[in-house]
C-alpha cells in the first residue's frame, strides 16, 4: 500500500470511528496506519490516546504515551509531576503490567535521588520527600507484589532504597537508628512471608542485614525465626512452581485457565495470588485480542466474568468489587454477562447503603449506549433480565407501587423490541416474554399475559415454542374456544415442529373437548401429517437432486466413486460322510497347495501411525503443508501432513513413512517457523487412553470433563460394528503437559462404583489397554442346563486362569437359556479353557469354542419378529445416511443417532461419505426417517433415506444382510436323523440341519453376536 492509499484508508477509518467508537478493530487499524506513515508520530499518539478513551489499553500503548508525556512535561513543577502521575495511574488501572510499574518506581526513585543531590524546588512541596517517596513507591510495588515470578523487579528496588536510607541514618541519636533498623527488619520479614520466586535472595539480604545491624549474639536466633517465617511461603511457591514454569514456556489462555482453576479448587484459596493470576491472564489475553487473535475476545470476557465471580465468592469488599467491574466493562464493553453481573453488584451495594455508587439506571443506559449489545441477542438478553430483576424486586419492596410496575413493564417491552431488532431470529428461548408474562400473571392481569404471547406468536410466525406458549396461556386462563380456534388455524401452518402443536391440540381436546371434537381433531391432524410429509418429501427430493447434480459436476468421471462388488462366495459343501472315490476325486496334491501359497501376493506392511507421527503445536497463522514438509524433509520421507485450526491454536500432525524418522523430527522442537517458536512431540505423549466411564458418557461429556486441562485436539471413539460392549476412547491434547495434568482424573469416581481409568496412550502397551484381542480372550459356552448359574461357571473356569467377566442371559424365571460368554484376563487362559469342551455340568455336556463376534446365523428361513424374511426384515429397519462429514468416526455417529433411535449396528463407508444404520426395529427406523428436525452432525445436515431393495446393491454397498445357507453340493446328502436320536451335545450356531427345521417349523437358530447383544 503506497502513501496515498494509506492516507485514504486512514481517512476512511476515522470516518468509521465517528459512528463506531467502540470498535476495537478500527482503533487498532487507526494506530497501525499512523505508524506506517512517516512523520505522523503525533498522529500515532493521538490515535493511541483516542483508543484509551473507549478501551483498556495494553502496556505497549501506555508506555509510548508515558514516554511522550515525560518528554514534553516540566517535571520540576507540581503540575507537570501531577499530570505524569495521573497518567501512570490510568495506565495501571487498565491491566497489570510489570514494565509500567517498574518504570513508575524508577521515575519516583530517580527524582528523589536527583533532588537529594541538587535540592528540590519549593513548588513541589511534599512531593519526593522521604516519607512521600516511601509511601508512593510502596503503593506501586503493592500492585505487583503477588506476581510470583516478577514481583522482585519492583520490590528489590524498594529494598535497595530502604537499605540506602538506613545506611545514611547517623548512629546518634540511638533512638532514631533503632527505629530505622526496626522498620527495615519488619519490611524484610514481611517479604520473607510472601510467596515469591527469589526467596533465597531475600533470605540472603536478611542475613546480611542482620549481621550488619543486629547484635552478633542474636544472629542465629534471628535467622531461625526468619527461616520459620519463610518456610510456609517456600512450600507455597513449590506447589505452584510447575504452573509458573508452564506459563514461562507457553503463556496461553488455556494454561492460565488451568492454573486459575487449580487455585480456586484449593481448600483455602489465597485471594491475592488468585486475583493477580486473573490480572496476568487478562493482560495477556487483551494483548492477543488487540492482535486480532481468534477467540481472544470470548476468552477475555470469560476471564473477566470469572474474576468478578471470584471476588464475590471470596467476599471482597464492596468498593473492591465495584472497582473490578468498572475495569471489566471498560475492557469488554460488549459482554452482556459482565454488565449483568455489574448491575447485580450495584444492587447489593444499594442494599448495603454504599456511598458514591452509580445508579443502576445509569449503568444500564451506559451498557446500551455502546451499541455493541444490540447486535448479539445472547449478550443483550442477560442485561435486560438483570435490569428486569432489579425493577421487579423494587416493585415488590414498594408494596405494589403502580409507577414502579409501569416502569418495570415498559423496560421489558422495550427490551423485547430491542431483541427483535437485534436479530431476525430473535430469542429462540423467549426469555423476556416468559418473564413479562409471569409478571402479568402474578399481578392477575390475565389479558396482559395472553397478549404477550399473542404478540410473540405473531412475530415468531414459524416458532412452535411461541404458539405453544400462546395456546397454553389461553388454556390456563380458561379461554378454551380461543385456544381451539388457534389450534385449528395452526395445524396446517409451516412451523418448525408441527408435531408438537398436533400433540398439544390432541391433549387439549382429550381434556376439554367432546367425543366429536376429539375425532375431528384426529382427522385434521391426519390430513395435516399427509400434507407435511408430502412437503418434506418434495423438499428432500429437491435437495437430493441438487446434491447429486453438484456432486456429479464437481467430480471428474474418472474419479467418481463406484460401489465395490464383492466376489461371489463359494458354496458351502456338506461335510457329511463321503465315499473313497469322491474323496479321491476331491483331493488336491500337496504340491498344488504349496504353489498356490508361493504365488499369493505378499502381505502389505501395516501402517504404523502411532509410532511414525509427530505432533506440531504453536504454529503461526497461515502456515502451509508445504512449509511443514520442507521443515521435516531432512528427517525422513514424509507420508502425510494434516493442519488443523482449533479455537485459539493451530496444530498439525506429520506422519513419516518410517518410524526411524521420528527421532529426527523431534529435533525440530523449539525451532522457529515464520519467526514463531513451535513445539514438536510424539503424538502419543499427548494422548490419553480413557476407559471405565459410565455408559451414559458421550463425546460432549468427555470433552467437557477433559477440557479443563488444556486444548483438546481430538477425541476418538471405537467402532461398535463388531463388539457393542466396547467402552473406551482416546483423548488427544495439543501438548503433553495437558495430558499429564489430566492424569489426575485417573481413579476418579464419576458414578458410585465406577472409577475412571486414564492412562497415557503408549503404543508399546496397546494390547494391554484395548479390547482388540477380546475375541481371543473370550469363550462361548453352549448346551447349558437351565439350572446352571453364574457361580457354577465361575467355579468351573477359574481353574484355567483369571476371569474378567461371565455374562449369562436368563429367562423370566431367572434360569439360564442355554448359553453364556466367559471372558478371561489373557488369551492363554482362554485357550486353556477349551479343554473343558464336552465336560459335564449339571448333567449336561457343554460345548466350548472361542467367541467370534462376527459369526452370523446362516439359515435364511430364520423367523423374524416382523414375520418377514431375514433380508427383508433387515431392510425394513435400515436407513442409509448421506452427506457425512469428511473423517466421520463410526463411534461418534452412533452416539448421535442413538439419541434419536435405538441402533443395532452401524457402518460407515468413508469414500462414499455414507453410512448404513440397522435400527432395533422398523418402528425405530420410521422414527428416524420421519423426524421433523434435520439431523446435524459435525456441521453437516445428514440426508436420510430408506434402504433400497436391490440385493446386488445391498451386498455391494455393505447392508447388513446375513448370509443365507448355501445349497449343498454333490449327490449324497446325509440322511435325516430322527429328533429322538439326535446327539444333544453338539452345539449349533448357524441354521439347524435337522429336517425338522423345515419351512413348516422355522428354526430359531441365532449367531453368537445375536446372543452377545442379548447379554448387553
Amino acid at each position: 500500500m503506497d502513501e496515498s492509499q494509506s492516507l485514504d484508508a486512514l481517512a476512511n477509518v476515522l470516518s468509521e470511528l465517528e459512528g463506531k467508537p467502540f470498535d476495537l478493530a478500527l482503533h487498532a487499524r487507526h494506530i497501525q496506519l499512523t505508524q506506517s506513515l512517516e512523520g505522523m508520530q503525533e498522529d500515532t499518539l493521538s490515535a493511541m490516546e483516542m483508543m484509551t478513551q473507549f478501551f483498556a489499553a495494553g502496556e505497549d500503548i501506555w508506555l509510548a504515551l508515558i514516554k511522550a508525556k515525560e518528554d514534553t512535561l516540566d517535571l520540576d513543577t507540581a503540575n507537570g509531576v501531577g499530570e505524569l502521575l495521573a497518567l501512570y495511574k490510568r495506565a495501571e488501572e487498565d491491566h497489570l503490567s510489570i514494565p509500567i510499574l517498574k518504570r513508575h518506581v524508577e521515575f519516583i526513585l530517580a527524582r528523589w535521588e536527583r533532588y537529594s543531590e541538587v535540592g528540590k524546588p519549593r513548588e513541589l512541596g511534599e512531593l519526593f520527600t522521604e516519607d512521600w517517596t516511601r509511601m508512593a513507591v510502596g503503593e506501586v510495588v503493592d500492585k505487583g507484589i503477588w506476581h510470583l515470578t516478577q514481583s522482585q523487579l519492583l520490590w528489590d528496588q524498594l529494598r535497595d532504597w530502604e537499605l540506602q536510607i538506613l545506611a545514611a541514618v547517623p548512629d546518634t541519636p540511638e533512638e532514631e537508628k533503632a527505629k530505622a533498623i526496626a522498620h527495615v527488619d519488619t519490611f524484610l520479614l514481611a517479604r520473607l512471608a510472601q510467596v515469591h520466586a527469589n526467596s533465597d535472595e531475600t533470605a540472603q539480604a536478611y542475613s546480611t542485614f542482620t549481621s550488619t545491624y543486629k547484635p552478633s549474639g542474636e544472629y542465629e536466633a534471628l535467622l531461625v525465626k526468619a527461616s520459620k517465617i519463610r518456610g510456609s511461603a517456600v512450600k507455597a511457591f513449590q506447589r505452584r512452581e510447575a504452573w509458573e514454569t508452564s506459563l514461562l514456556q507457553s503463556s496461553s489462555p488455556e494454561t492460565y485457565a488451568l492454573y486459575i482453576s487449580s487455585e480456586r479448587r484449593a481448600k483455602s484459596p489465597n485471594s491475592q495470588i488468585l486475583y493477580t493470576l486473573y490480572e496476568r491472564a487478562l493482560a495477556d489475553t487483551a494483548k492477543r485480542r488487540f492482535l486480532a487473535e481468534q477467540g481472544a475476545e470470548e476468552t477475555l470476557r470469560a476471564f473477566w466474568a470469572g474474576y468478578c465471580d471470584t471476588a464475590r465468592i471470596l467476599n471482597a469488599a464492596m468498593p473492591e468489587q465495584l472497582d473490578i467491574f468498572q475495569r471489566a466493562v471498560r475492557s469488554t464493553p460488549g459482554s452482556g454477562e459482565v454488565w449483568a453481573r455489574y448491575i447485580r453488584c450495584l444492587e447489593h451495594a444499594e442494599d448495603q447503603d454504599e456511598a458514591s455508587v452509580q445508579s443502576i439506571s445509569e449503568i444500564y443506559e451506559k451498557a446500551l449506549s455502546t451499541n455493541l449489545l444490540q447486535s448479539d441477542v445472547e449478550q443483550l438478553v442477560p442485561v435486560l433480565l438483570a435490569r428486569a430483576g432489579y425493577d421487579k424486586r423494587r416493585y415488590e419492596a414498594s408494596d405494589g407501587d403502580e409507577d414502579q410496575f409501569v416502569t418495570m413493564v415498559a423496560a421489558l417491552e422495550t427490551g423485547i423490541q430491542l431483541v427483535h431488532k437485534a436479530s431476525p431470529t430473535g430469542d429462540a428461548r423467549l426469555r423476556l416474554e416468559k418473564y413479562l408474562a409471569a409478571i402479568y400473571s402474578n399481578a392477575s392481569m390475565t389479558d396482559g399475559a395472553i397478549e404477550v404471547w399473542h404478540v410473540a406468536a405473531k412475530h415468531y410466525k414459524t416458532s412452535y415454542n411461541a404458539w405453544i406458549s400462546y395456546t397454553d396461556a389461553l388454556i390456563k386462563h380458561g379461554q378454551h374456544e380461543k385456544a381451539r380456534k388457534a389450534f385449528v388455524d395452526l395445524h396446517l401452518k409451516n412451523l418448525d415442529w408441527p408435531e408438537a402443536i398436533w400433540e398439544a391440540w390432541l391433549a387439549f381436546e382429550h381434556l376439554h373437548g367432546s367425543v366429536q371434537q376429539i375425532e375431528a381433531c384426529g382427522d385434521k391432524i391426519e390430513k395435516a401429517q399427509y400434507v407435511v410429509n408430502t412437503r418434506r418429501a418434495k423438499v428432500a427430493e429437491k435437495q437430493a437432486a441438487q446434491y447429486a447434480a453438484e456432486s456429479m459436476a464437481s467430480v471428474p468421471v474418472a474419479q467418481a466413486p463406484l460401489p465395490e462388488i464383492a466376489p461371489a462366495e463359494p458354496m458351502d459343501i456338506d461335510p457329511g460322510p463321503r465315499g473313497k472315490k469322491r474323496a479321491a476325486e476331491d483331493s488336491v496334491p500337496e504340491e498344488a497347495h504349496k504353489k498356490a501359497r508361493l504365488d499369493a501376493k505378499p502381505a502389505t506392511l501395516k501402517r504404523d501411525r502411532e509410532n511414525s507421527t509427530v505432533f506440531v503445536a504453536d504454529l503461526p497463522s497461515g502456515v502451509t503443508e508445504a512449509e511443514l514438509e520442507a521443515l521435516f524433509k531432512d528427517c525422513g520421507k514424509v507420508r502425510e501432513v494434516k493442519i488443523t485450526e482449533l479455537d485459539g491454536a493451530i496444530v498439525a500432525t506429520v506422519e513419516f513413512f518410517e518410524r526411524d524418522s521420528v527421532p529426527g523430527g523431534l529435533t525440530k522442537d523449539k525451532k522457529r517457523l515464520r519467526d514463531q517458536e513451535i513445539a514438536v512431540h510424539l503424538a502419543w505423549k499427548s494422548t490419553l487412553y480413557v476407559t471405565n466411564f459410565p455408559e451414559s458418557a458421550d463425546d460432549a461429556s468427555m470433552r467437557d470433563l477433559f477440557s479443563n486441562y488444556g486444548i483438546i485436539f481430538d477425541v476418538r471413539w471405537p467402532s461398535k460394528k463388531f463388539k457393542t460392549t466396547r467402552r473406551f476412547c482416546y483423548v488427544q491434547y495439543t501438548s503433553p503437559a495437558a495430558a499429564q495434568s489430566a492424569l489426575e482424573l485417573h481413579g476418579r469416581e464419576l458414578e458410585p462404583g465406577i472409577r475412571l481409568s486414564v492412562l497415557i496412550s503408549n503404543p508399546e502397551r496397546k494390547k494391554e489397554r484395548t479390547d482388540q484381542d477380546a475375541n481371543e480372550r473370550e469363550v462361548y459356552v453352549a448346551g447349558l442346563s437351565k439350572f446352571t448359574t453364574k457361580v457354577d461357571l465361575e467355579k468351573l473356569f477359574k481353574a484355567y486362569g483369571g476371569l474378567k467377566a461371565v455374562r449369562m442371559n436368563l429367562d423370566k424365571a431367572g434360569h439360564s437359556i442355554g448359553y453364556a460368554f466367559v471372558e478371561f484376563e489373557d488369551e492363554k487362559s482362554a485357550q486353556a479353557a477349551l479343554d473343558a469342551n464336552n465336560q459335564e455340568l449339571k448333567k449336561r455336556r457343554i460345548a466350548i469354542t472361542l467367541a467370534d463376534s462376527r459369526v452370523r446365523a446362516r439359515n435364511k428361513n430364520v423367523e423374524t419378529e416382523s414375520g418377514l424374511g431375514q433380508k427383508a426384515d433387515v431392510r425394513s429397519r435400515s436407513v442409509r445416511v448421506r452427506n457425512l462429514p469428511v473423517g466421520t468416526q463410526e463411534g461418534l455417529l452412533q452416539q448421535a443417532i442413538e439419541k434419536i433411535a435405538k441402533v443395532k449396528r452401524l457402518e460407515v463407508f468413508v469414500e462414499l461419505k455414507e453410512a448404513v444404520i440397522e435400527l432395533d426395529n422398523a418402528a425405530e427406523a420410521g422414527k428416524l426417517l420421519l423426524r421433523p428436525e434435520p439431523v446435524v452432525f459435525n456441521g453437516n445436515t445428514l440426508k436420510l433415506s430408506e434402504e433400497g431393495s436391490d440385493a446386488a446393491a445391498l451386498k455391494s454397498e455393505g447392508l447388513f444382510v446375513p448370509r443365507a445357507a448355501k445349497p449343498r453340493a454333490g449327490l449324497g446328502h446325509r440322511k435325516a436323523v430322527p429328533r429322538s436320536s439326535a446327539v444333544a451335545t453338539t452345539p449349533v450356531t448357524g441354521g439347524s440341519r435337522d429336517p425338522a427345521a423345515a419351512p413348516g417349523a422355522p428354526a430359531k437358530g441365532k449367531g453368537q453376536d445375536d446372543f452377545r447383544k442379548m447379554l448387553g
